[in-house]
């Protein structure tokens, strides 16, 4: 293969033509969301969110350029050098950084321009972790597993102590990579239970919760017996399960349900199933203790916006119609408004009259639901996901595992945000703060994407040629 070959002829063409039609969507609605009918300005107007921009596209599309231009080993060799860099600024912005919304997390630089050294971190740990995992055998491992997760953990911790649990949540999605390289499922299901569970303790009575608690466990330990009795025993869990509905007996089903977990662990242990039935007493314990702790969290580790976030996501009954949950009622209005259609660019009522907080960076999506309309959000999120799709694919021909788990580094940091941040706007996730990957206004966002994207680009255009 010849290196002009693999350098430009080889690049998925498709993955830029969508990066470059999500980016430029974007750049449009930032124009729309800052536009005054009655002192319009133009698209390269500096002293507009969409003029900086429109200047942050063309700085993007120079440095993709020239990341295509450097040899890929190159990044495999400096990833934990970038790493490392990315951890020191972590560090220096809670000592030197600007407060915004709550959370010290930017460098302020001259122009009135701003920094957030996360964005460097999602790019830096997505590559120190293909790094690392390419130079040990498997994920399998526990002390390989361990070193992986805590590569990310790092990052996600200081951005937490940043008070930007939301940005935070973004390196957790580097356990897609992990999954795909065989770590084992029962740390996402056990994720995927205490988070249920933190809602649950949030929503319900704690001795509901637990009742939930025990009859999760029972399933469990009954899912193991011959088929006879688990029939059996599921139907007098489906019983018992239908007391739930009466609140006030809610203590004698709990000890109902206790008394009947019980019975189906003394099962497992006659049975002489004795690892399943102690896993399930620890694992009941834990959940348990952990139920009762939400409350806690909840009230005394959390800060009060961060409170409010939740209780708009979860409890708007409790939210402030004025204060915290203003945002996510206007946004909903506004997206409502468009109908099937949409009202046409720059004709949205509720986007010119400024209506909806934060409209041109976390709820970009809100202008696209309103000038655009039903037609038009979907045709974003369709482009969204054949970016993803894309990606997907781009990591499954790769020859190189170093290659495949930044790929799906990169897809899972990607399907976060989208989930997050158009859930968000629609009030089926927390809002949290997370921009929409191109399209919301901001250098240091539409930057790291690029980098990652144009990285990725790069690996790929040389997957026949042997880079470990």
């Amino acid at each position: 293969m010849s290196r002009r070959s693999a350098s430009f002829w080889d690049i998925d063409w498709w993955t830029v033509a969508i990066y470059f039609g999500l980016a430029m969507i974007g750049w449009f609605m930032i124009y729309a969301a800052g536009y005054d009918p009655s002192a319009p300005t133009g698209f390269f107007d500096l002293n507009t969110e969409a003029g900086k921009q429109g200047l942050f596209l063309l700085l993007s599309a120079l440095i993709g350029s020239a990341i295509l231009l450097i040899e890929p080993q190159f990044f495999k060799t400096i990833s934990f050098i970038i790493y490392g860099v990315a951890i020191f600024l972590l560090l220096m912005v809670m000592a030197y950084g600007a407060a915004t919304n709550g959370a010290l997390s930017w460098f302020s630089l001259p122009g009135g321009f701003k920094f957030q050294p996360s964005e460097l971190a999602k790019f830096a740990t997505c590559l120190a972790l293909a790094t690392y995992l390419s130079t040990n055998n498997t994920v399998k491992d526990s002390r390989t597993a361990i070193t992986a997760i805590g590569i990310f953990l790092l990052p996600a911790v200081l951005v937490v102590l940043q008070g930007d649990p939301g940005s935070a949540l973004i390196f957790f999605a580097l356990m897609i990579p992990l999954f795909r390289e065989g770590m084992t499922p029962i740390i996402y299901i056990a994720a995927a239970v205490f988070i249920l569970l933190f809602i649950l303790g949030l929503m319900y009575n704690p001795v509901q919760v637990l009742i939930f608690v025990m009859l999760l466990g029972s399933l469990v330990a009954i899912a193991n017996l011959t088929p006879q009795l688990w029939w059996r025993l599921s139907l007098a869990a489906l019983i018992l399960g239908s007391i739930l509905f009466f609140k006030e007996h809610t203590l004698y089903v709990l000890g109902a349900s206790t008394a009947y977990l019980l019975v189906a662990l003394i099962v497992n242990f006659t049975k002489r199933k004795k690892e399943l039935a102690s896993f399930l007493m620890v694992a009941v314990l834990v959940m348990s203790g952990f139920t009762y702790s939400v409350n806690y969290l909840f009230y005394n580790v959390l800060e009060s916006h961060q409170r409010d976030r939740i209780n708009v996501w979860l409890m708007p009954e409790k939210a402030d119609p004025r204060g915290s949950y203003y945002n996510l009622r206007q946004s909903k209005l506004a997206i409502g408004s468009g109908g099937l259609w949409g009202k046409k660019y720059l004709k949205g009522e509720m986007t010119q009259g400024n209506f909806v907080p934060e409209q041109h960076t976390d709820f970009i999506f809100t202008v696209v639901g309103e000038e655009q309309g039903f037609m038009g959000t979907f045709g974003v999120i369709i482009l969204y996901l054949a970016l993803l799709l894309r990606i997907s694919m781009v990591a499954e021909r790769q020859r190189s595992r170093f290659t495949r788990v930044y790929a799906y580094g990169i897809a899972g940091i990607f399907s976060i945000h989208l989930l997050v941040n158009i859930g968000m706007t629609m009030g089926v996730m927390p809002v949290i703060g997370i921009p929409l990957p191109l399209m919301s206004y901001g250098g240091s966002s539409l930057l790291s994407f690029t980098v990652m994207i144009a990285v990725l680009l790069r690996f790929d255009s040389q997957r026949l040629l042997v880079f470990r």
